[in-house]
């Protein structure tokens, strides 16, 4: 689903909600569930605990020339279900976009994960004119979900 400030993707994968989770919260997992091809590797990052930790990615792409690094502030966290975080250039405060995991069980080892980009935060103006949202496309998003899925099964 996209609308004008968002793009959501949805698939049931078949791992429990507690190995998906395992994954998603290991930072140093990220690069190899990037769809995008923008995230590089962690910056020995700790696994994800809480909201309000910090973790910090290398990454690449043209819309910021090149290498660059990111802060990513956690914004949402239930444990086996919830896994949110703002993303900001390194050493700046998040500018308002985010990626929401989230993880409903199915039953067995089922689970329905939707990921959520979003950028309806985004109020600076400098940073909507040098940045042209979305940066990630829909069918990108659902190949970190496929990459995820994989991930679990490896």
């Amino acid at each position: 689903m996209t609308n004008d400030t968002s793009i959501t993707v949805n698939r049931v994968i078949d791992a429990s909600a507690q190995d998906l989770f395992a994954v998603l919260s290991n930072p140093e997992r990220h690069a190899e569930l990037d769809g995008s091809g923008f995230v590089l590797g962690d910056e020995k990052s700790d696994r994800i605990t809480a909201t309000g930790q910090v973790f910090r990615m290398n990454m690449t792409g043209p819309h910021m020339g090149g290498d660059y690094q990111t802060d990513n502030t956690v914004t949402g966290y239930d444990k086996n279900h919830l896994l949110a975080w703002a993303t900001a250039p390194a050493d700046t405060a998040p500018p308002g976009w985010e990626w929401v995991w989230e993880l409903t069980a199915q039953g067995g080892d089922r689970t329905d994960v939707h990921l959520t980009y979003r950028w309806d935060k985004v109020t600076d103006k400098e940073v909507l004119a040098s940045l042209h949202f979305p940066l990630v496309a829909q069918s990108q998003l659902e190949d970190s979900l496929g990459n995820l899925a994989s991930a679990v099964a490896g």
